[in-house]
């Protein structure tokens, strides 16, 4: 009897599922783009490009090394960017930013080209961070632009 319960149960939360009762889960694309806005929206389209960059630099890396992860997986890693930190004031204005923010069209439109980025433009960069930021894992800083410093933490 419990066994038909669970069927029951487990079916009645698919068809809620496919309903979109619980809302649907964001897109690749639309996670990349709030993770753009989420880290650079106060950088002008410069910034956006840049931080489009390493998440795509950073997704081709862990290809490289043999794990398969997608730039959505990237962006969601626990302490890899800032605006999805679970401490972050900011994280739940997210899905707001990508509808109102002047420049989520831009964000959207990077999110849905990372492949093709010039990532030279970030000299291949990895990670970055704010200028004022001083911490040992920073590493050797390649490019500035605007408030960001980038730097390669990976060889």
């Amino acid at each position: 009897m419990k066994s038909l319960l669970n069927r029951i149960l487990f079916v009645f939360v698919l068809i809620l599922l496919g309903m979109g009762v619980f809302g649907a889960e964001p897109s690749q694309r639309d996670v990349v783009a709030m993770t753009i806005l989420g880290e650079a929206r106060g950088e002008g389209e410069a910034g956006m490009y840049a931080v489009a960059c390493v998440i795509a630099q950073r997704s081709i890396e862990w290809k490289r090394n043999g794990k398969s992860i997608t730039p959505k997986q990237v962006c969601l890693r626990d302490w890899q960017f800032s605006c999805w930190n679970k401490n972050d004031p900011n994280r739940k204005k997210l899905p707001t930013l990508l509808k109102t923010h002047q420049h989520a069209a831009y964000a959207k439109m990077l999110a849905s080209n990372l492949n093709n980025l010039q990532r030279s433009y970030v000299n291949n960069a990895d990670h970055y961070c704010h200028v004022n930021t001083h911490t040992k894992w920073t590493g050797k800083t390649i490019k500035v632009i605007g408030n960001h410093k980038f730097f390669k933490l990976r060889k």
